[in-house]
């Protein structure tokens, strides 16, 4: 086990921000541990124009600043997406703004962008270890004083230099306003002020209506854009949740997103018919759970919630767990399992 693994339940036992704020200090420090074991080469995927070692990536807003990129790399992660951030720094919504849902294995939040701005972001980007890490970048807006079809272009010209890909941020419910970038006059607006060295992905939310979800794919091919990433937290509450804590405000994310964002990465699989790449999000905790977005249509699979529950811990017992699935179904790599149950 890794010594990180032996902390969680200290870390459990402090407010949820604290506990991830203290996370990522550690991470930087390079105090969290490492997972040496070798992956298995089933596992391996071309991605980004790069050769990652294994499909599991983690999702945006773990790192917000990527200040810890380098010690997520060293826990085994095929890539880590940085981010989000905005051009200027901004403190985010008031505390407390992170709650876990612990009897639903699920976490809510509301943290609104919090992060340190541009400048910050693209002096950590530099101090990370590209040769040992695929890196992506996620982007947003400010709160206040934003233009989107100003600030997307300029954050991607910024961070392309320094990543392996960049994410346009268009679907946190706990920016106002920045889910309507998805109408799909908005998001050509956006879209066609990009230009971008390295592949452009849009991460969406997994409330959109079926139209809605349609239109999006339509624009995205349209403009050039690699692929989507599905999904971002849903602000749905399903009658399932039993936490105390299920009617705060937020975006709801972990398990159980599972089900809503891998039925809409099935269709947005479909609806794309091979024209653009996805990256199934939302509710991944356990092998047979990464192997079901790739089923759907997933090329590569990101974690938050599952991780920030289970720690580094998880990321072993699921590479291994998804290199015995793919074998027992007869798949020689992970590309042959893309889309095969869609």
């Amino acid at each position: 086990m890794l010594p990180s693994s032996l902390l969680m339940p200290v870390m459990r036992r402090l407010d949820p921000e604290t506990a991830h704020n203290l996370t990522i200090k550690a991470l930087r420090l390079g105090l969290a541990g490492a997972d040496t074991t070798p992956d298995d080469p089933i596992l391996e995927t071309r991605a980004f124009g790069r050769t990652l070692k294994n499909p599991i990536g983690l999702a945006a807003g773990f790192d917000k600043n990527a200040a810890a990129v380098n010690g997520l790399a060293r826990l085994g992660f095929g890539f880590v997406e940085a981010g989000t951030v905005t051009p200027r720094p901004q403190p985010g919504n008031p505390r407390p703004r992170l709650f876990r849902l612990t009897e639903d294995q699920a976490v809510i939040n509301r943290m609104g962008f919090n992060n340190e701005g541009l400048a910050m972001f693209l002096e950590n980007l530099q101090q990370a270890d590209r040769r040992r890490v695929v890196l992506g970048a996620n982007v947003g807006i400010n709160k206040e004083g934003a233009d989107p079809e100003r600030d997307y272009p300029a954050l991607v010209s910024a961070v392309a230099p320094h990543a392996d890909y960049i994410t346009i941020n268009i679907s946190s419910p706990n920016t106002p306003g920045l889910r309507d970038l998805q109408s799909e006059q908005r998001l050509a607006s956006i879209l066609s002020g990009i230009s971008s060295p390295k592949p452009v992905y849009v991460k969406i939310a997994p409330d959109l209506s079926e139209d809605g979800l349609e239109a999006v794919i339509s624009v995205a091919v349209q403009h050039g854009v690699t692929g989507l990433i599905i999904s971002n937290t849903t602000i749905a509450r399903p009658d399932t949740l039993k936490s105390p804590l299920k009617r705060e405000a937020g975006g709801l994310s972990g398990a159980p997103l599972f089900g809503p964002s891998t039925a809409m990465l099935a269709r947005a699989y479909k609806l794309a018919g091979g024209r653009l790449l996805f990256i199934g999000a939302g509710g991944v905790s356990t092998p047979e759970q990464a192997l079901a977005k790739i089923l759907a249509g997933a090329s590569l699979v990101q974690l938050y919630s599952g991780f920030a529950y289970q720690g580094p811990a998880l990321l072993p017992r699921l590479k291994a767990g998804l290199a015995a699935l793919l074998r027992q179904r007869g798949f020689a790599n992970v590309a042959q399992a893309v889309g095969a149950g869609a």
